[in-house]
């Protein structure tokens, strides 16, 4: 990685389990990325808008909630929203294989389900970041 990109890791809604995100966190800092953690319970609105004021080049989500279909494709509509449809939305957490598609038809760039490693997810945000 030539240059430091910063990610911002949000968990969005009412999920108040954060051990995976700040996991995830961790493994992005130590591969030499800055990383802004919005903590738990935000709405996609304030995702998108800390996204936008810390010039994030991605967005990492996280749910456990179940609610991932409808909250992943509203911090991709939010961002849009605010002129910054080019910042990469991923997403990751207990979803169902069935829910990947249509994930990534909404315009997430990746899904991460459970028993994905560390490499593979830090892999998937260098290949964003590197691609802006």
């Amino acid at each position: 990685m030539t240059t430091k990109h910063r990610i911002l890791i949000g968990k969005p809604g009412l999920d108040g389990h954060d051990r995976g995100a700040k996991v995830i966190a961790r493994a992005l800092r130590d591969a030499g990325y800055e990383v802004v953690y919005t903590g738990i319970r935000r709405s996609p609105a304030e995702i998108a808008a800390a996204a936008i004021q810390e010039d994030v080049a991605a967005v990492g989500l996280s749910s456990l909630s179940g609610a991932h279909l409808r909250l992943f494709p509203a911090v991709v509509e939010e961002l849009r929203h605010g002129g910054a449809a080019d910042i990469a939305v991923l997403g990751g957490g207990v979803i169902p294989e069935d829910d990947v598609a249509v994930l990534l038809a909404a315009g997430i760039k990746a899904v991460f389900t459970p028993g994905t490693s560390l490499e593979e997810v830090v892999q998937a945000f260098a290949a964003v970041c590197d691609e802006q």
